[in-house]
């Protein structure tokens, strides 16, 4: 970095305010020669130059540097004197003659210049490098400035979709966190008195550290320092190796032959009631196989290669760079000529073959194309990095819950592989052998209660560590090849290979030649009432929660399964869903047929406004966070749950082995933890898990006219309708949930949990804080539930806010794809997918309670979109009604839902229409359920 420090990754700044310019010169010549800072910094970025045109450029210009200037322009701001700015651009960070001006805007609101340089190096991630210099006047409208600053940048962005944009400047009283969310500002010191004024705005994550510098001259204003911290794709992402399989419809062909004439009666009789044995041996056949049949290569894959950058076009930058080192400037020249001209052919080939794609509806591939052009949702995840230790350490932390023994021994070191996109997981203990005869599961004695009914609660359970008795049961459950095949169909072909290492592409494309052996080994599972402890063995990858995490809480675990384990998993599941159907919660909102987030949403505001229509009421909402919800279920508890709702013993039996025992590990970048730990729980990553956790949660439920428990999975709330301050019944049921997860071993982490206190009378009430555990719980004023900001005015700016943010991060992806020239088509279906989908998420719960300012700002957005697709876009309230009436429809067929009911009460048997509910506040009367019923009559 020494030798490069007039080159570095991303320019070097110093920026500020210094109120006239041109009588600093002295002191900034003299501090660009004798300090570091300014001699070494790569642009200078200064606001109020007060400069004119009769002040030549070079009485502001220093040694060593060149300076662009835009000086104010008092016809089109609207002020006789100051502003300006100017960008000193040193000269052995780029060349003079390499400098064009991108924008210029000058008006009463704002003064912004954009340069655009051609350094002499930039990471490969970055096309150009755009600094934008802005004055915002402490008089400006606010707005107005905003949005010319999101035209300019939308204008560069979509010329430059791949560029590097900083925006500096005194900001006065602006801020841009919402204009530009995908933007970090890195200013942190105070640049006017205790106040930071000028900011520096940089679409680069981690690129810059700030610090202060004295004011030049008299000014007001402290200059800032920004040093460049970015570290480039290629070193922070290393290039990496990979073996990758050459897929044919010969090897398939080939593949499915060699599993048509297997012998597999032959291959399951050496191991009679040997499951795990059995499962093992299958399991080394089919990649035996694989390994013999389909050729695999090994490739080197860089992280900031795009795959229209072909080995033809990496010729030509091997020739421009031997050209240069060679000082021959005329090859260099048409060297440049020709890679411009085969660059823009490949991107031409790319963009034909992503449209092939899309007419062969092959939408996979058209999807994964457009994420590679527009950078959305890729995977970016460098992995953790670590040694055995730390492995180690994060396996027993993910293993924190479980309290049924001591882990497993550490295997030999041997079989670590370092390095390997998918290593072998580490060998675990070998099962204990079974007799030739047997044993079945018994059922254990019934709990001594029932399920409670709705507006009841039973918190009496409590059970020790459950010893399964001798099995005597057979299971009456059983499969049919043809079951396993339509399973096996279904599998995503894509998806990462399991700790067994069988890929999905095999079982998918080999289904009717390996459905056969694979029901063989499902129907003995649950004759035995047993999991193969290879199905059971999970490999967790460790994801960050947060851009720095600092302790092994910051970390998520990814756990990756068998995929053949999966497919028995969504054949229990139709088995299973059928039996205790009739006993799930009501208020459950998760894992139903036609129930939703919406549908969760929409419950509790019409609670909220149906209440709040009363006089002195309030609302108070308490909602939840588990600690691991997951993996805190303790199998003998479910299973006597599932025997009290009268499932067969076989199955439960089965499930209770499914949860107990299950080896996992820890995979990091280039280690694998050398120590199995023996977990139990449902993990996250398997299909039985959620609907597991419902059913071990299904025994609490509460619905009352004036308080009510629902759920979406482990997100449960508490809403309590408030009359006259009673609050004695809320509060014993907030009171008794917390009894019942402390008896049910559910561990509720207090500090995450909220509560919203919704008064919108003039004269309130102070609220009392709820106590969970000996802490009171924090009362706030919005929170975030399930992806929908609700906050203690039902006003959704929040909400709208959030949005806002977010769809605005979304258009630099449709711009970016607009930029590849890509057909209409192509752009529609982006633009619904990623950006519509944004900001119109859960529309129907607020669609119709909006302001008409926040509902103009998203429909700006929309109609932004609209511009870059080249089509007229559906408006925000088009596709709120749209959807209110098709949520409408899907409530009165859907029997089960929790609002049926109540619009049965409200239908006409005379006309078939439905009777609004008596509304006596506005907000009540632009609720979902009024604004969709009137709809509802009016299509009638």
């Amino acid at each position: 970095m020494e030798k490069r420090r007039y080159k570095p990754c991303l320019p070097s700044l110093v920026m500020g305010n210094v109120r006239s310019l041109a009588n600093k010169m002295d002191e900034l010549t003299a501090v660009a020669k004798s300090q570091k800072e300014y001699r070494e910094c790569s642009l200078m970025c200064f606001t109020e130059t007060w400069l004119h045109q009769d002040i030549p450029d070079n009485n502001v210009s220093i040694s060593g540097f060149q300076t662009v200037r835009a000086d104010r322009d008092c016809t089109e701001s609207g002020k006789r004197k100051g502003g300006g700015l100017a960008v000193l651009v040193n000269n052995r960070w780029c060349s003079p003659d390499h400098i064009s001006i991108k924008e210029r805007i000058c008006c009463p609101d704002i003064e912004l210049f954009a340069v655009g340089p051609r350094p002499y190096y930039l990471p490969r991630e970055f096309s150009h490098a755009i600094i934008v210099t802005v004055y915002i006047p402490p008089s400006a409208n606010p707005t107005s400035a905003c949005d010319v600053i999101h035209s300019a940048i939308a204008r560069l962005q979509t010329k430059h979709p791949s560029a590097f944009i900083a925006i500096s400047g005194d900001f006065n009283h602006v801020t841009m966190a919402t204009t530009l969310p995908t933007f970090t500002q890195y200013v942190s010191c105070p640049t006017r008195e205790e106040r930071t004024l000028d900011l520096l705005y940089a679409n680069a994550k981690d690129a810059y550290s700030c610090s202060p510098l004295p004011p030049l001259g008299r000014s007001d204003h402290n200059l800032v320092h920004l040093n460049p911290c970015y570290v480039p794709l290629v070193k922070s992402q290393p290039a990496t190796m990979r073996t990758v399989r050459r897929w044919s419809e010969e090897t398939y062909e080939t593949l499915q032959g060699c599993f048509g004439v297997t012998d597999w009666q032959a291959l399951c009789e050496p191991h009679g009631e040997d499951i795990d044995g059995l499962t093992e041996c299958i399991t080394d056949y089919i990649s035996f196989c694989v390994d013999s049949t389909v050729p695999a290569r090994t490739v080197h894959c860089y992280p900031n290669n795009k795959p229209w950058v072909t080995k033809d076009i990496k010729v030509i930058l091997n020739s421009k760079k031997r050209a240069f080192r060679a000082g021959n400037r005329e090859e260099v020249r048409t060297i440049q000529g020709e890679l411009k001209m085969k660059i823009r052919e490949a991107k031409e080939r790319y963009r034909r073959k992503l449209e092939r794609k899309l007419q062969q509806n092959n939408m996979r591939e058209v999807w994964s194309g457009m994420r590679t052009i527009t950078g959305f949702r890729t995977n970016n995840h460098r992995g953790v990095e670590g040694s055995m230790d730390r492995a180690n350490e994060l396996n027993l932390f993910f293993n924190r819950f479980d309290t049924t023994g001591p882990a497993h021994p550490p295997p030999d070191s041997s079989a670590v592989c370092l390095g390997q996109p998918s290593p072998t997981p580490p060998s675990s203990p070998t099962p204990p052998s079974h007799t030739s005869t047997p044993s079945c599961l018994t059922p254990p004695p019934p709990p001594p209660h029932t399920s409670s009914p709705r507006g009841q609660t039973d918190c009496s359970l409590h059970h020790e560590d459950y010893t399964p008795p001798p099995r005597v049961i057979t299971s009456t459950m059983c499969f049919t090849a043809d079951h396993v095949r339509r399973q096996l169909m279904r599998l995503h072909s894509n998806k990462a290979a399991g700790p067994d290492g069988v890929s999905p592409r095999v079982l998918k494309a080999c289904a009717p030649q390996l459905c056969g052996v694979l029901q063989h080994v499902f129907n003995m599972s649950l004759s035995l009432q047993r999991v193969p402890l290879l199905w059971k063995t999970s490999c967790l990858v460790p994801v960050p929660k947060t851009s720095r995490p600092s302790g092994s809480k910051d970390y998520r675990p990814v756990a990756l399964t068998s995929h053949i384990m999966k497919t028995l998993e969504r054949l229990v599941l139709e088995q299973l869903r059928p039996m205790v159907k009739p006993l799930l919660d009501p208020l459950q909102f998760a894992y139903q047929p036609r129930l939703g987030v919406e549908d969760a949403i929409i419950y509790l505001l019409n609670r909220v406004y149906a209440h709040l229509d009363k006089p002195a009421s309030t609302v108070r909402v308490m909602f939840f966070d588990f600690s691991s919800a997951f993996n805190t279920i303790r199998p003998a508890l479910l299973g006597d749950k599932l025997t009290a709702m009268q499932v067969d013993a076989p199955l439960v039996s089965w499930i209770v082995d499914y949860l107990t025992g299950r080896p996992q590990y820890v995979r990091l970048q280039r280690c694998v933890s050398d120590r199995v730990v023996s977990n139990t729980g449902a993990p996250q990553g398997t299909v039985l898990s959620p609907f597991l956790f419902t059913l071990y949660t299904t025994d609490f439920s509460y619905c009352t006219e004036t308080c009510h428990l629902q759920k979406f999975s482990d997100d449960s709330a508490i809403v309590g309708c408030i009359s006259k301050g009673d609050e004695d019944e809320y509060r014993a049921v907030v009171d008794n949930f917390v009894t019942w997860c402390e008896q049910n071993h559910l561990q509720l982490n207090v500090a995450k949990t909220k509560e919203l206190a919704v008064d919108l009378r003039r004269t309130k009430t102070p609220v009392t804080p709820v106590s969970i555990q000996g802490v009171s719980v924090d009362i706030v004023e919005d929170y975030k539930y399930l992806g929908v900001h609700i906050d203690n005015k039902l006003d959704w700016v929040k909400n709208t806010n959030a949005l806002y943010r977010k769809g605005q991060s979304r258009l630099y992806f449709l711009r970016r794809l607009r930029s590849f020239n890509i057909c209409r088509t192509m752009l529609r279906i982006f633009y619904e997918s990623v950006v519509a989908s944004a900001i119109l998420y859960a529309v129907v719960c607020w669609g119709s309670r909006l302001r008409v300012a926040d509902a103009n700002r998203l429909n700006k957005l929309i109609r932004k979109a609209s511009d870059v697709v080249g089509m007229e876009c559906d408006s925000l309230m088009v596709v709120s009604e749209r959807r209110m009436l098709s949520k409408l429809r899907t409530i009165l067929d859907n029997v089960s839902h929790p609002l049926h009911h109540v619009l049965v009460r409200h239908k006409s048997t005379f006309s078939g229409r439905l009777i609004p509910p008596r509304c006596t506040t506005e907000r009540h009367r632009k609720s979902f359920l009024p604004v969709a019923i009137k709809l509802y009559n009016s299509s009638l």
